[in-house]
């Protein structure tokens, strides 16, 4: 007779294991650490952002500041030339990737019957049968987002915060708007402060595009009038 299979008792690590790469959660949680001797002023909150050599020409990067400059702008903070600003605002990210290895119980059921009496199940004479122990393994990855600000003229670090997240997304770039709202999250933070943001996980936030759509032709217009250069 086949071994009947009751039911399964996972481990705490495995709960929290099933939440992180379900693909339904609800909010996306990043830990943020900050770093503060903020004392501008709303006058004084223009800025530009700086780019290291490797950034220069980078479409990447400039996505990236796209995204900054958007959560920056509700603080009063402009987006200005360099040679006006008051501010330099730098940005470093990464991702890094990583295996997560959960082992939980599994409990199966008597292989040998019981009586009419006794269903099948995982109580034998004396107690229940022992579980056996499954050990599956998951791939994580984890992003993490450094925005510093600098004042231009003195070189002087006034902020530094980094927030950082782990689940089962490959991809940068769709993490990046839930790594920028959560570290630009009420500016300015205190000095010290590590806190963790919980952000609402939104199926289209993440996607970025620099497509432009094209109007669909008139009716009987050849195929090659999709877009006309200019």
């Amino acid at each position: 007779m086949k071994w009947q299979r009751i039911w399964r008792a996972a481990v705490p690590a495995l709960a929290a294991a099933t939440v992180l790469l379900s693909g339904c959660t609800t909010y996306v949680s990043s830990q943020v650490t900050a770093f503060s001797n903020w004392s501008g002023s709303d006058a004084t909150r223009t800025y530009a952002f700086a780019r290291t050599s490797e950034q220069q020409n980078s479409i990447e990067q400039a996505t990236y500041e796209q995204l900054v400059a958007n959560e920056l702008e509700p603080y009063a903070f402009r987006q200005v030339p360099s040679a006006q600003a008051h501010y330099l605002v730098g940005l470093t990210y990464s991702i890094h990737g990583d295996t997560l290895t959960v082992t939980q119980p599994v409990f199966y059921g008597n292989p040998w019957g019981g009586p009419f009496w006794r269903p099948m199940g995982p109580w034998g004479p004396f107690g229940p049968f022992p579980p056996d122990y499954v050990t599956q393994t998951y791939p994580v990855f984890t992003h993490a987002l450094a925005i510093r600000i600098t004042e231009r003229a003195s070189g002087k670090e006034v902020y530094n915060v980094t927030a950082r997240n782990t689940d089962e997304e490959s991809s940068l770039v769709r993490a990046m708007p839930y790594l920028v709202r959560s570290a630009l999250a009420d500016f300015p933070l205190a000095n010290g402060t590590v806190r963790t943001v919980r952000v609402r996980y939104d199926k289209h936030a993440a996607v970025l595009t620099n497509e432009v759509p094209v109007a669909q032709p008139a009716a009987g217009a050849p195929a090659g009038a999709l877009a006309t250069p200019k």
